[in-house]
């Protein structure tokens, strides 16, 4: 439980002027919404951040950003084994896809969500973490979701949210699938024989700005819903990017929806290496096999009685 010590207030320290002026105005709101005051820390260096983390002991946490703001942060915690000895995280979601603010029904409007992220209810959300430490908030994907990550990209400052199904629909047309095999708790549901397209670790539901991925995931359900495309003929391929657009993708015959609360992913052969996506950051280097574990109510998340 947080002691009453100011309210830790994480923002990026690269925003851009007019950003900028949004964060300071946030701030303003935070110090007056927050019954102990404020202490503001700009993110600055790796160093600079951790240090701000460490401090964070003993009480509540905002984070003036997006997913990848809030993924630092739980980085952070995790990497200094401090995941229960802060208070509850708040959120005011400044950034493009706003994903997991969406999933937890946050107010997206800088405003409404000061106010909640000092006095909202604490709600306990799980999260995802792999082999090598590395954390997940949102969702993981393997395969044409990765690679549909890296080319919206390229045109996310011009077509904005849009840019993630022009990046699903680019990287359907050029890939054609990886031989993978998906264990979730012990059980084999893709054994690497035929190729798969996708396969996504989702405890929040969307991706890519309000795409929801896994329409059923809940954070706090103590399971990660692992969604697995199967389909890779062209046919398939485009019509799995277009129906995620239309939000009907789970509907289809070839693709299937699991539960679990442990997923392995193995590339068959070193040919079908694939991409990850961490909470829309995509690895710099293609993998041969991943493993993701569950940690159920590890964190707390600042969240409106009623969503919004």
């Amino acid at each position: 439980m947080a002691t009453q010590r100011p309210t830790l207030v994480l923002v990026n320290s690269s925003a851009g002027s007019g950003e900028a002026d949004l964060v300071e105005q946030v701030c303003r709101a935070l110090e007056q919404h927050s019954l102990f005051g404020t202490e503001v820390v700009e993110s600055g260096s790796d160093e600079r951040y951790a240090a701000a983390v460490a401090s964070a002991r003993g009480r509540d946490v905002v984070v003036v950003g997006g997913d990848g703001s809030v993924n630092r942060l739980l980085q952070q915690l995790m990497d200094q084994q401090l995941l229960g000895s802060v208070g509850a995280v708040g959120v005011v979601p400044v950034g493009t896809g706003n994903d997991l603010a969406r999933d937890a029904g946050l107010p997206l409007d800088w405003c409404g969500a000061a106010e909640v992220a000092v006095s909202g209810a604490p709600v306990a959300r799980g999260l995802l973490v792999d082999t090598a430490g590395r954390v997940v908030t949102n969702v993981v994907h393997c395969g044409v979701a990765a690679e549909a990550t890296a080319h919206a990209a390229d045109v996310k400052g011009v077509l904005g949210r849009t840019a993630y199904t022009w990046g699903a629909v680019r990287a359907g047309l050029t890939r054609q699938g990886w031989h993978l095999r998906v264990v979730v708790d012990g059980r084999t549901v893709a054994d690497g024989t035929e190729r798969l397209l996708m396969v996504s670790a989702a405890v929040g539901s969307s991706v890519g700005g309000g795409h929801e991925i896994a329409p059923n995931a809940d954070a706090g359900d103590g399971q990660v819903d692992v969604v697995i495309a199967h389909g890779t003929s062209a046919r398939a391929r485009v019509g799995f990017a277009l129906d995620l657009r239309r939000g009907r993708h789970i509907e289809r015959q070839d693709v299937t929806v699991t539960q679990g609360r442990e997923v392995l992913v193995k590339a068959v052969t070193s040919r079908d290496a694939f991409a990850v996506n961490t909470d829309g950051d995509v690895e710099k280097d293609r993998l041969r096999s991943r493993r993701w574990q569950l940690r159920a109510d590890a964190w707390r998340l600042r969240a409106p009685t009623r969503p919004h």
